[in-house]
């Protein structure tokens, strides 16, 4: 069905508005911020926008302006800010785990280092104290007091 001059001319309009609402943020419930909703926000027949049709021009100015705000870090649909928020909210907490991972690692090899150095130092204490048992010119320290005088604070 062809439209006059007139029509054409209204519709285009209300194309320009819609997509300076879409563009500013306004994003009716349950629509997003692309041609589908441009053209039900206009009343326009969304296959209008497309190919050699009469507002395929329209298409690609919304494509283009849109490009622009992305470019310029301005996300118009909330929604695609928030994925774009949680995407590298999620990178930041996978570089997070990596990391941590990479501290747990070390922490564990550190453990195992210290126990079998301990391990190490007791074993040479023992064969050291074994070898002193045998000789009469090293002397035997007194054992420690046990006993508390007074508070330690």
């Amino acid at each position: 069905m062809r439209i006059s001059a007139a029509q054409r001319t209204e519709n285009e309009n209300r194309i320009r508005a819609a997509m300076d609402r879409l563009l500013r943020g306004e994003i009716p419930p349950g629509g997003k911020c692309d041609i589908k909703t441009l053209a039900n926000e206009a009343a326009v027949d969304r296959t209008a926008f497309y190919g050699t049709r009469p507002y395929a021009h329209l298409r690609v100015e919304f494509e283009r302006r849109l490009r622009a705000l992305q470019d310029a870090d301005e996300i118009p649909d909330p929604r695609e800010a928030q994925i774009a928020r949680l995407k590298a909210e999620n990178a930041k907490l996978k570089a997070r785990i990596a990391q941590s991972g990479e501290t747990i690692d070390k922490l564990t090899d550190f453990r195992s280092q210290s126990l079998a150095r301990l391990a190490a130092q007791h074993e040479e204490i023992v064969r050291l104290r074994e070898a002193s048992a045998g000789t009469t010119q090293v002397r035997r320290l007194p054992a420690p007091r046990t006993t508390v005088i007074g508070s330690c604070s």
